[in-house]
């Protein structure tokens, strides 16, 4: 079992490492519904108690996964999910440019907001979400107005804390002050350190954890992405995109080198690096693979040296990855 820590300056102890459930609608490839509620399954099992999931993962499907993976046992999790990203061609919403070369739609209205966690509650079959985060925020609606909404979810009891996804520090502090804000996702690696810049200092001088997406770099940072299939989601990341993966490759090579060295896999190093940044940090790691969740698990024990720390920093310094992101701090 890994060890916890205190999500957030209200949140409760939870494993430090958590599991993100969204590989499991096939963006990165084929996924089976029976092995995948096992996955989840042994991902709770071997600590990893902060479930990740959202409304938009499969439309619906993957809050699905984690109520059917939960049965008998969800005191054990912490369910973190999130609203904002609209399927529905029947609703209305704003496009909102992802840098991935397509839009989403978004709907941050507090109608809209209420109208979702019905949905999410009775998809993930409980009367209350751990923790409740707008997915990216709707330009034309004041974040006021949907975190507004989102706090009468907490003062109804359908929600216990609440967060924000893809957001800056200026975003956060208003909405901060609408309601305390527990947790802000958003990604965070080795190969994506942008967070650092002025999203991170001000999540710690408000007690607030962030809650790294992708800690992994879509799967770059196991060192094993040679090439994609044509219909893998990542197809679309600018970092993958043309000759970036062997840009990118050849530039982050150090580090691979440097696992090898200190005898533990590339994916460990960079869990052990984002951990190494201080207990408010919580990567998700996603995997369609128990053996990838016992590797996960195995880098919440590995405390890397101040040297190997400082030498990291140097080896994948930010913005040394080749492709541009859309999330800027």
């Amino acid at each position: 079992m890994i060890k916890k820590n205190k999500i957030g300056k209200l949140g409760p102890q939870i494993g430090c490492i958590g599991y993100g459930a969204m590989g499991l609608e096939g963006y990165y490839g084929a996924s089976e519904d029976s092995q995948s509620v096992e996955t989840i399954r042994y991902a709770l099992d071997s600590g990893l108690n902060m479930l990740d999931t959202a409304d938009a993962y499969g439309n619906g499907h993957n809050e699905t996964l984690i109520a059917t993976a939960l049965k008998g046992r969800r005191e054990q999790a912490f369910i973190a999910t999130k609203f904002g990203i609209v399927f529905d061609e029947n609703e209305s919403g704003t496009e909102v440019a992802t840098g991935w070369g397509f839009s989403l739609k978004i709907n941050g209205t507090p109608a809209y907001a209420h109208k979702m966690l019905e949905n999410s509650l009775r998809r993930l079959e409980t009367e209350s979400i751990d923790l409740w985060y707008a997915h990216y925020l709707d330009p034309a609606v004041p974040i006021e107005e949907t975190v507004g909404a989102m706090a009468e979810a907490v003062h109804s009891g359908k929600v216990r804390y609440l967060g924000l996804s893809n957001v800056t520090a200026e975003q956060v502090r208003r909405a901060h002050a609408v309601h305390p804000i527990t947790a802000v996702q958003f990604e965070y690696s080795l190969w994506r350190r942008e967070a650092e810049s002025t999203l991170l200092p001000t999540l710690r001088e408000l007690g607030i954890a962030l809650v790294a997406w992708s800690p992994l770099g879509g799967g770059f940072l196991t060192g094993t992405v040679k090439e994609l299939e044509k219909d893998d989601f990542r197809q679309n990341n600018p970092r993958y995109a043309g000759g970036n993966l062997a840009k990118n490759s050849e530039r982050f090579a150090p580090v691979l080198r440097m696992a090898a060295e200190i005898g533990i896999t590339p994916a460990q190093l960079a869990l052990a690096w984002l951990l190494g940044q201080g207990d408010d940090i919580f990567p998700i790691p996603g995997t369609r693979k128990a053996q990838r969740i016992d590797e996960n698990s195995l880098a919440a024990g590995i405390r890397l040296t101040e040297k190997q720390m400082a030498l990291l920093d140097s080896l994948a310094r930010p913005g040394l990855a080749e492709g541009a992101t859309l999330l800027k701090q």
